[in-house]
């Protein structure tokens, strides 16, 4: 089971005070403890123990000939606890928000926003967004499941239901529209007949899969809950059209996928890895697939959307023993592959199809779902990761560049399920974040979390690490977070945190989206972004941008689109882009060299001033010279 302290599932206490964590001058790094026999958490019943006989009486014989019998028992024990716990009132979620917006509003009036940035609005969201992606269009998908319990000390998604229950749902906000219910609209994915005996037709329940974007804008979404056994993987293989705002349907893929990761590489194709397979928990795939198939061209015109295309297997295999891989495509084209197991490190050739091992990472644990990043490397892309997170006891980062590992400066403390992003300025921003897994301090499943996962961190241009203000939840599995063309930042997800602070249980209104503005929103006025070309823009070509703040502007930077879930974010990417020339309004910039430097896909461009202080972005696509024109891409 995860790993978790004695369970306080039904704890009196409402809420402990939330305590700031100052950064130590010295961070020693700790041993992790052992990793659990599997990640997905297993309930236990708050001051009551089950006897031998009660266990044995629950063990299901199907999951000890499959699982084995300490697996099996262990089953056992949490269908036990879960139907020990008790109903969880409309009062309790009232009270328990109430004191986080208070404490929220009364730690934060100490931080200078100018500084240390600041959360402004908190509302309502249809959508638990446990996968979110940054669209090129400036809205946001938001996609999850539809939920089977409403009690927070329970397990709300039906990952071990089969039939019509085990479903998937879409949603779409539009941030220009405001912060209402009209500002979201449904997109519910393709209708499918599950391979599991039901004959039922639902929504795709592509929860738990794997995303990446392909040139074109498009998401490409692989795998998903085939339900039962524990966790087991669809072989969805589904493309999120942002032009239309609609789903399409693919082949599948040759085996299932349950927490897989993908990645863009510098061909414009997406490599899928891992994942738990369709027998169940406990049988996570070696397989390694491609899309789109080398038979079919790489998608850049918004209208070329992949349907009913075929997925092939890549020629190595990636035995990863743990799901969800952090995977990046670096300058040097080749995809880096860093897991959770601090022996399962590889690097994958896309043209050559091999795989070559990697050093062990040197903390020498296995990491629970923790972020990870690409470093910004200037205009030539990026040859570094950061791996930080993912261990409750270890606040250490890890870097690798050139070939090796070396420890990198601490954070405050461990903390798993954060999520870690670039922001326009090169800095790091970290948000949400959690005791382990579901175990938020309290227990497995208690929603009573040890409150200083709510404090964000920030890392600056040097590599220091500072803590900065809370944000309104504590947010931990299957949390959040998206840099937006304004510069802001939407942090949601968590539905068992969003379940147990929701103003009325009643309505359609599942999650809540926070905003946070980084400190450069509080620095002074923006440089203006006027006018950016129409056309794709071709790798190391010089194009010209408009701006009506010419002397402001001191750096131009690309930033790619996020889409990320379960603290995996594989899109990241931050460029500079070389100005080569100033005339009157306008600026001649370089586009960055190779499709290695920076994948082709659409970017936000931002020009920033000297204090840090981005333009709100626009949209540019970049493209191979081969593919680029006018009306094809455009």
């Amino acid at each position: 089971m995860s790993r978790h302290r004695p369970s306080r599932l039904l704890a009196a206490c409402l809420l402990a005070p939330a305590v700031l964590v100052a950064v130590p001058a010295t961070a020693q790094a700790r041993p992790a403890q052992a990793p659990p026999a599997h990640d997905h958490p297993a309930p236990a019943a708050e001051g009551r123990s089950f006897t031998a006989a009660e266990v044995r009486a629950e063990v299901d014989p199907g999951e000890a000939a499959a699982l084995g019998t300490e697996h099996a028992e262990a089953h056992a024990r949490a269908r036990l606890g879960l139907r020990a716990v008790g109903e969880y009132p409309q009062s309790t979620r009232t009270a328990r928000l109430k004191e986080l917006t208070d404490t929220q509003a009364r730690i934060n009036a100490g931080f200078d926003a100018s500084a240390f940035g600041a959360f402004k609005e908190y509302f309502p969201s249809p959508d638990f967004a446990a996968h979110v992606a940054m669209l090129p269009t400036g809205k946001v998908l938001l996609f999850s499941f539809e939920r089977i319990e409403t009690n927070p000390q329970k397990e709300p998604a039906p990952t071990d239901t089969i039939g019509a229950e085990n479903a998937g749902r879409a949603f779409v906000w539009d941030p220009a529209k405001g912060t209402g219910t009209d500002a979201f609209k449904k997109v519910t994915p393709p209708t499918v007949v599950m391979p599991d005996g039901l004959n039922i037709a639902r929504p795709a329940p592509f929860f738990c899969a794997g995303h990446s974007f392909l040139p074109n804008g498009m998401l490409g979404v692989f795998g998903g809950n085939l339900g039962g056994n524990g966790g087991s993987g669809a072989k969805l293989s589904l493309v999120f059209d942002p032009w239309t705002e609609t789903w399409a349907q693919n082949q599948d893929m040759a085996t299932g996928r349950w927490y897989p990761s993908v990645v863009t590489g510098a061909d414009g194709r997406q490599l899928i890895m891992s994942g738990q397979s369709e027998l169940g928990w406990g049988t996570p795939t070696p397989i390694v697939e491609r899309f789109p198939a080398l038979s079919r061209p790489v998608p850049y015109a918004k209208t070329d959307v992949p349907r009913n295309q075929p997925i092939e297997r890549f020629k190595a295999d990636a035995p990863f023993t743990r799901d969800y891989p952090h995977l990046f495509s670096l300058r040097d084209g080749q995809v880096y592959a860093f897991g959770r197991q601090a022996a399962e490190q590889w690097v994958f050739d896309p043209v050559a199809e091999t795989r070559s091992d990697l050093p062990a990472r040197p903390d020498g644990t296995m990491r629970n779902y923790g972020s990870a990043v690409p470093l910004p490397g200037g205009w030539e892309g990026p040859n570094s990761a950061l791996i930080l997170g993912g261990d409750r006891d270890d606040p250490g980062t890890y870097r690798f560049s050139d070939g090796k590992w070396t420890a990198d400066q601490a954070r405050a403390f461990g903390r798993t399920q954060d999520d870690t992003l670039i922001l326009p300025d090169g800095t790091l921003f970290t948000v949400n974040g959690a005791y382990d897994i579901r175990d938020y301090g309290n227990g497995t499943y208690n929603p009573n979390a040890d409150l200083k996962y709510r404090q964000v961190e920030l890392r600056d241009a040097e590599g220091k690490w500072q803590l900065g203000p809370v944000q309104r939840l504590p947010r931990g599995y299957h949390s959040n977070a998206v840099v937006m063309p304004d510069g802001r930042i939407m942090v949601t997800g968590d539905e068992l945190q969003q379940l147990a602070n929701n103003p009325d249980i009643t309505s359609d209104q599942n999650g809540t989206i926070e905003i946070y503005e980084p400190a450069y929103l509080h620095k002074g006025p923006r440089p203006a972004l006027d006018q950016v070309p129409q056309q794709a823009l071709g790798y190391d070509s010089r194009f010209t941008v408009t701006t009506s703040t010419p002397d402001q502007v001191q750096r131009a930077v690309l930033l790619s689109p996020t889409t990320a879930t379960h603290a995996v974010n594989t899109s990241q990417r931050h460029l500079e882009l070389r100005i080569k020339a100033r005339e009157g309004n306008t600026l001649t910039l370089q586009a960055p060299p190779s499709a290695a430097a920076a994948v082709p896909g659409w970017y936000m461009l931002f020009l920033l001033d000297a204090n840090g202080v981005p333009s709100t972005a626009q949209w540019v696509q970049l493209a191979p010279d081969a593919l680029r024109s006018a009306t094809a891409l455009k």
